[in-house]
């Protein structure tokens, strides 16, 4: 029941930074504050996902479970992203739901990276 209220709360946590920043993002042109919290989320899990492979000591099974599965699990949002791409590429900015996806994949596959490389390093 513990790691389940740590989800929960870590998630509430995540979610509610998503929200704002979304708020502060995105526009009717593009939706940045979408892009912007699925790379900051995917650079944060590989980095912690990584230091919690190498033993870091405040890493604790519990601690990994809420930044992870919770709070980043809370922040980072697939689902929006794939409802404001698909109603961008069916709808009348097909360019722009391309350009979104592209863009998404690309730059969390390389904060996704950059996340791995820095923490190795430290």
């Amino acid at each position: 029941m513990q790691r389940f209220l740590i989800v929960c709360g870590a998630g509430g946590l995540g979610c509610g930074v998503r929200y704002l920043v979304s708020r502060w993002a995105n526009t009717a042109a593009f939706p940045y504050g979408t892009l912007i919290v699925n790379v900051v989320g995917s650079f944060l899990i590989a980095f912690v996902l990584e230091a919690a492979l190498r033993k870091v000591a405040w890493l604790t099974p519990n601690v990994t479970l809420g930044i992870t599965t919770g709070f980043l699990g809370g922040l980072t949002t697939y689902s929006a992203f794939n409802y404001e791409s698909t109603s961008m590429l069916l709808g009348e900015r097909p360019l722009r739901g391309a350009l979104d996806i592209a863009v998404t994949l690309v730059s969390c596959l390389a904060a996704g990276l950059l996340g791995l490389a820095l923490e190795r390093r430290l």
